[in-house]
């Protein structure tokens, strides 16, 4: 079994918190002045996918120069006002061969992005594209 996660979030004034996880050195503002939780939560799916397909396509031995991965979410208008429309735009650097970089997406998003699961098991249709950048 896993070790658990552990964080805390503390008001720190007006409308503004500060999140920390506990074995992390790093904090998020949320709220005011910085971010809000679910914007956070779309952060979260293309960080985690994002580091997957770098990941992927380097054990692939493709030769990955960059990524950039966009992200959009549409709500629901009624409460809870969670995400039901999710789209990543991958945008890939190298000369990366087409099917390895759809192979690595669909890895990502079929097997081991954590954060696409936990919005795909919220209802939510997720979609996504890409574009390969070679030089010149």
């Amino acid at each position: 079994m896993s070790k658990p996660v552990k964080g805390r979030v503390e008001w720190f004034k007006d409308y503004q918190f500060i999140g920390r996880i506990e074995s992390d050195s790093c904090s998020v503002i949320l709220g005011e002045g910085g971010i809000s939780p679910m914007k956070l939560l779309l952060l979260s799916v293309a960080g985690c996918t994002a580091y997957d397909v770098v990941m992927i396509l380097q054990k692939m031995r493709e030769p990955i120069e960059g990524l950039e991965v966009e992200i959009s979410g549409e709500r629901r208008e009624e409460h809870p006002r969670i995400y039901d429309k999710v789209h990543l735009h991958y945008r890939i650097y190298g000369d990366v061969k087409e099917e390895k970089a759809k192979r690595a997406i669909e890895l990502s998003q079929d097997k081991y992005c954590s954060a696409s699961a936990h919005v795909k098991l919220s209802g939510a249709e997720l979609t996504y594209s890409f574009e390969i950048i070679r030089d010149g």
